[in-house]
């Protein structure tokens, strides 16, 4: 058997542990299994590949080894970042790993662009040729956007950059203007190939993926992120044509979808437009100076008080947010909830779908603390037995929990759904002072009649919550 057929075997595998692993993360109880599978996947992944180009006759010692060293040096640094990385973390750093997918697909259509027609080999001839021209020209456009969209959802996420949107005069405009110049680029090359059309498209494309990320705002990121990934699964069709691998086109499809509907899931969930998300035209934020200020009187709590509260309710909501995330607060989270439910006390948690930065971000923390997963409820499960709730505690969460998405029109969220805490008779928010939300956004929730403000690192609070329990006698 040659070893062309061998790695097509290996794909086909690789392939098919892939799908197994998509459908095992679809369910907690199966999500390690779904990781075993994926991990073994990209393993039989690399070894076909590796295996393929090292049997390959043309390639010279020089190229086995700096491949090699590439391997060891990518693998190093991803296992590095792996065990470094914290979970408030992990938002960036995926969008960080989106914008080497789209860098990825760049170079390889340079690289096809170079070898088809720089050194005149002959691959491809009529219609066959005409296709990979506009196979070369989609996969550098599809990658230069995912490459520098994934750059500013990474400069935003880790506020090395203002959550607030650009809002260029006429955007809309420009991004047509994009689209439009890169269609007609498409068949001019296809027509008529040069090496102009290529440095043009790109950067146009550049420049098109920053100004698309750049202009939807903080607080609608984690549907940018999802949208990012899927553009990557896209960008890795692009990428699998161009190399003829079937293993990049069927990775790439699985990603490239499954990314497109989260987004829509998603989308719908937040009252979003689904074609606004892929123009880069909603999350207009409030303009500077505009969040609304202070609304009225707010009341603290001390975490003693909290604690007695906690102790004469008979049912709790916990809404946690990337504050959580941020104080780690996970874990005494998780021992508070044992607690309560060890006195009899009713506990479940209520999941916003765009809660953190990143999609499921909460369900995987408190997942990582042992929160059983059968108390975790998503947004419409719950918010319909708010009213009937002793007390809520709102942990790190402010956007999704803002009253102003129903009553205020004017809002930047507004027809967002949110989480109806202030239906609960009461209602603590933990927070470290009185600042808007990512979005920018104040919330009236704060300054509610029924509403207490426990200020302070969410963690530190916890803890001084479950210790002034655990002193009460059962």
């Amino acid at each position: 058997m040659s070893a062309a057929s061998i790695a097509t075997a290996a794909y086909l595998i690789a392939a098919l542990l892939f799908i197994l692993s998509l459908a095992g993360l679809s369910r907690h109880e199966t999500a390690k299994q779904g990781w075993a599978y994926g991990l073994a996947g990209m393993v039989v992944a690399l070894a076909a590949t590796t295996g393929l180009v090292l049997h390959d006759s043309t390639v010279r010692g020089t190229t086995a080894l700096v491949l090699t060293v590439a391997l060891v040096i990518g693998g190093a640094i991803g296992l590095w970042r792996a065990r470094v990385v914290q979970m408030t973390g992990m938002p960036e750093l995926i969008a960080l790993l989106h914008s080497f997918v789209g860098l990825a697909a760049v170079l390889v259509g340079w690289a096809s662009y170079i070898e088809v027609e720089d050194q005149g080999l002959g691959h491809f001839t009529g219609a066959l040729l005409r296709i990979h021209h506009a196979e070369v020209f989609a996969g550098i456009f599809i990658g230069a956007v995912t490459f520098t969209g994934s750059i500013v959802a990474y400069l935003k996420l880790s506020a090395k950059m203002k959550s607030a949107p650009l809002v260029l005069p006429g955007k809309n405009l420009l991004n047509l203007a994009a689209l439009l110049a890169f269609a007609v680029l498409t068949v001019w090359f296809v027509i008529d190939p040069q090496l102009w059309a290529i440095i043009v498209v790109t950067a146009i494309a550049l420049l098109f993926g920053w100004h698309l990320v750049a202009s939807i705002g903080g607080g609608d990121m984690p549907v940018v992120v999802s949208m990012l990934n899927s553009y990557s699964g896209w960008a890795a069709v692009a990428s699998g044509f161009l190399l003829s691998n079937d293993l990049l086109i069927i990775t790439g499809a699985l990603v490239g979808s499954s990314g497109a509907y989260l987004s829509f899931i998603m989308c719908k969930a937040m009252n979003r437009s689904f074609l606004s998300v892929i123009a880069g035209g909603f999350g207009i934020e409030a303009p500077k100076g505009t969040d609304g200020g202070e609304q009225g009187e707010h009341r603290e709590i001390s975490a003693e008080e909290t604690a007695d509260l906690l102790l004469s309710a008979s049912s709790v909501v916990i809404t946690p947010g990337y504050g959580m995330a941020v104080a780690q607060a996970q874990y005494p989270v998780a021992e508070l909830t044992r607690i309560l439910r060890d006195r009899g006390v009713d506990v479940r948690f209520g999941i916003h779908p765009v809660a953190g930065r990143l999609p499921g971000h909460m369900n995987v923390l408190l997942a990582e603390a042992k929160v059983p997963y059968d108390i975790v409820l998503e947004m419409d499960e719950i918010n319909d037995d708010l009213a009937a709730t002793d007390v809520v505690l709102v942990i790190g969460a402010n956007d999704t929990v803002n009253p102003a998405a129903m009553d205020d029109p004017s809002s930047p969220i507004a027809g967002m759904p949110v989480l109806r805490v202030w239906d609960a008779a009461h209602v603590v928010v933990f927070k470290r002072s009185m600042a808007s939300g990512y979005a920018g956004v104040q919330n009236p929730l704060f300054f509610r009649d029924n509403t207490t403000m426990l200020f302070g690192d969410a963690k530190t609070r916890i803890d001084e919550i479950v210790g002034a329990l655990a002193a009460v006698p059962v």
